[in-house]
């Protein structure tokens, strides 16, 4: 395979065109895709972004439709998503290496194509149903957002983990704890803001919820959450923009992360670090992997380890708070891991890359 110049790589981003890339409001993949493509551009290499044409991006931007789905009212999502794949298929021998982040979309072409290329897994992968469908697809090569991720489906292809990260200057560092407790998100079973509302209760704390709610979670938010809402210590402010986070998670004593589901990641967390706030995380998915229990927050197990931890979780220095996120969770960190894995897969003869 002919590479471009010496240590510049041809490098297609992928995207999920359900927002735009970075996300007006909510998504996290987008904001992985945004920050990865801008710093490989940094970093020296030739990066094109198939993405929703109201993108902001520094790299070529193929703008597959005009506007990002959610906001414009899609009614066919999978349309745009089937000539983004066939726009890439056709335009493949322009790039040393194809970055998927639509799993799995793309999984019949690109066991068919001659170009190297890799699939960031985003979601949860421990559906039933999944089982054989990867299985069919078992050579194709997958990176792992976390290594509990891959729990589910241990025998993939699977060449390396590489965790999320962000620009250093996307967020203020707040040395002072806040008043509050913070609960940012999405409003949904596995996310637990109840377990939040319960915990803020029970100390006695003022809860802020800066969340979004989905057309298919809006029944359970008007008969479930919304009356546990009606206490003077819960406010909710719905969806907040990237540029409201930093005050909105600085200015909070702790972010709390009653998760109830097995997270692949969870941006939120490192947002909060990155502030110099503190989380208190139910222990679940990657909540291990990116708190360090009892430095930057507490990994609990129940709601009375969560409550206890709450009470206490101010004592915590948040300035190893933002030491963590600089040390672990940088854009430069993350797109220099995924640079060696392109070098990885591009140097093998099938683009397969090597099982890690």
């Amino acid at each position: 395979m002919r590479l471009g110049p010496p240590g510049k790589l041809r490098i297609a981003q992928v995207a999920p065109l359900s927002e735009s890339v970075p996300p007006k409001l909510y998504g996290g993949t987008e904001r992985v895709v945004s920050v990865l493509t801008d710093e490989l551009v940094c970093q020296g290499h030739a990066v094109t972004l198939f993405a929703s044409g109201d993108s902001q991006t520094k790299a070529t931007l193929v703008p597959v439709c005009k506007k990002a789905q959610r906001l414009a009212g899609c009614v066919d999502p999978l349309s745009a998503h089937m000539l983004m794949i066939e726009q890439i298929a056709q335009r493949a021998k322009e790039f040393d290496v194809i970055h998927y982040h639509v799993a799995p979309l793309h999984f019949p072409l690109a066991r068919r194509m001659n170009t190297a290329h890799l699939t960031t897994m985003h979601g949860r992968l421990d559906l039933p149903d999944l089982v054989p469908l990867y299985e069919e697809f078992s050579e194709l090569p997958l990176v792992s957002i976390s290594d509990a991720q891959r729990t589910p489906l241990p025998h993939q292809n699977w060449v390396g983990t590489v965790h999320h990260g962000f620009p250093e200057g996307d967020f203020r560092f707040h040395p002072e704890p806040g008043s509050y407790l913070a609960f940012l998100g999405r409003i949904s079973r596995e996310k637990r803001v109840d377990r939040a509302i319960a915990i803020a209760k029970a100390c006695g704390l003022p809860l802020r919820i800066a969340a979004k709610v989905d057309p298919t979670d809006v029944q359970y938010f008007k008969n479930e959450i919304a009356p546990l809402m009606n206490h003077p210590l819960v406010e909710f402010i719905g969806e907040i923009t990237d540029a409201e986070k930093s005050t909105f998670l600085g200015n909070a004593q702790a972010l709390l992360f009653p998760i109830d589901w097995p997270e692949p990641f969870g941006l939120v967390m490192i947002e909060s670090l990155a502030c110099g706030t503190p989380v208190v995380a139910y222990r679940g998915g990657s909540v291990a992997e990116v708190i360090e229990h009892g430095v930057t927050g507490f990994v609990v197990d129940d709601m009375a380890q969560a409550i206890d931890a709450a009470h206490r979780v101010h004592t915590l220095d948040r300035r190893a708070c933002r030491d963590a996120f600089t040390r672990r969770f940088s854009a430069a960190r993350m797109a220099s891991a995924y640079v060696r894995l392109y070098r990885q897969i591009t140097s093998s003869a099938a683009g397969t890359g090597i099982v890690a």
